[in-house]
C-alpha cells in the first residue's frame, strides 16, 4: 500500500491513493480555508467506512440487504498537545426486512475479528458501539476489547 500527500496552500493538502484524490484541511479557526475534512474527522471516516464495508459484505453473503444502512462517530478530543479522542462511539442503523441476528452478527464480527482500522485505532481510543435495526437498539459492544 502505498500513499502520497502534497501541500496546497495554507493548511490545505491533496493525498492521492490509485489515482484518487482526497482533500484535507484545517478548520479556519486552525488557519485552513475548510476546503476538506481534517486528518481526525478522515479518521472516524475510515472507521466507519471499514466497518460499513464488512457489515454489507456479509449480510450480503446472508441474503440480507438493509433498505437504509448509515453509521454515525462521535468523538471528543482532548485538550492540549498531541490532542487525540480517548474514547470513540459509533452507532450503527439499518432498516428494512433484515434478520436482527444476523445483522449483529455481522457488526460484532467486524467491530471484534475483521475491521483493520478499528483494531489499529482501538490501541489508543477504545471504541464502542451500539446497533439499532428499525429504530430500535438490538445490541451494543466495544471493539477489539482488551
Amino acid at each position: 500500500m502505498e500513499s502520497k500527500i502534497k501541500w496546497q496552500s495554507k493548511m490545505n493538502f491533496l493525498a492521492e491513493n490509485r489515482g484518487i484524490k482526497t482533500q484535507l484541511d484545517a478548520s479556519t479557526d486552525f488557519g485552513g480555508e475548510n476546503l476538506g475534512a481534517t486528518p481526525k474527522e478522515l479518521l472516524l471516516d475510515a472507521i466507519m467506512a471499514c466497518s460499513g464495508m464488512d457489515v454489507i459484505s456479509m449480510l450480503t453473503k446472508m441474503r440480507q440487504i438493509p433498505k437504509n444502512f448509515d453509521v454515525k462517530a462521535y468523538a471528543e478530543k482532548t485538550e492540549g498537545h498531541p490532542s487525540y479522542f480517548p474514547r470513540i462511539d459509533l452507532k450503527y442503523y439499518l432498516s428494512g426486512e433484515i434478520d436482527a441476528d444476523k445483522v449483529l452478527k455481522s457488526v460484532v464480527s467486524s467491530m471484534t475479528k475483521y475491521c483493520g482500522v478499528s483494531y489499529m485505532v482501538s490501541k489508543c481510543s477504545p471504541i464502542f458501539y451500539e446497533v439499532y435495526l428499525n429504530e430500535q437498539k438490538i445490541g451494543e459492544g466495544q471493539a477489539f476489547p482488551v
